[in-house]
């Protein structure tokens, strides 16, 4: 059962190594160059993010979207603050809402996936 838990949290913990890994580089190659595509990627990758970390602390109903919002938010502080040690970067609070936003996201289709995929067990049965 613990182990379960554990393994749970493999996905988020993925994604913020990669964003850890990405928040170190000077420059990233290969992004969008579209007014503002910085910010969807943010919040495109912060949605995903935080929808792993919804799965991974069993979030059921729109109530509880606030812990995995809470902790992706946080992260994304973290994040600019880091960014801001790093030589070519800077720390944006426009990032930052980006990344709220999209853990908004990200928790709320959550909570409606686990809602449409309980509905539809509880019809098969």
């Amino acid at each position: 059962m613990m182990l379960k838990k554990i393994l749970k949290w493999i996905p988020s913990i993925f994604i913020a190594s990669c964003s850890f890994y990405l928040s170190s580089q000077e420059h990233l190659e290969h992004m969008p160059s579209f007014w503002n595509a910085d910010k969807v990627v943010h919040f495109f990758c912060y949605s995903g993010f935080c929808f792993f970390t919804a799965f991974a602390c069993n979030i059921k109903s729109y109530k509880k979207v606030w812990l995995p919002l809470l902790i992706i938010s946080l992260w994304g502080i973290s994040d600019e603050i880091h960014q801001s040690f790093v030589p070519g970067r800077s720390a944006s609070v426009f990032d930052w809402m980006a990344d709220t936003l999209g853990a908004l996201l990200g928790a709320l289709v959550y909570v409606k996936f686990v809602s449409l995929v309980s509905n539809w067990l509880k019809a098969k049965h």
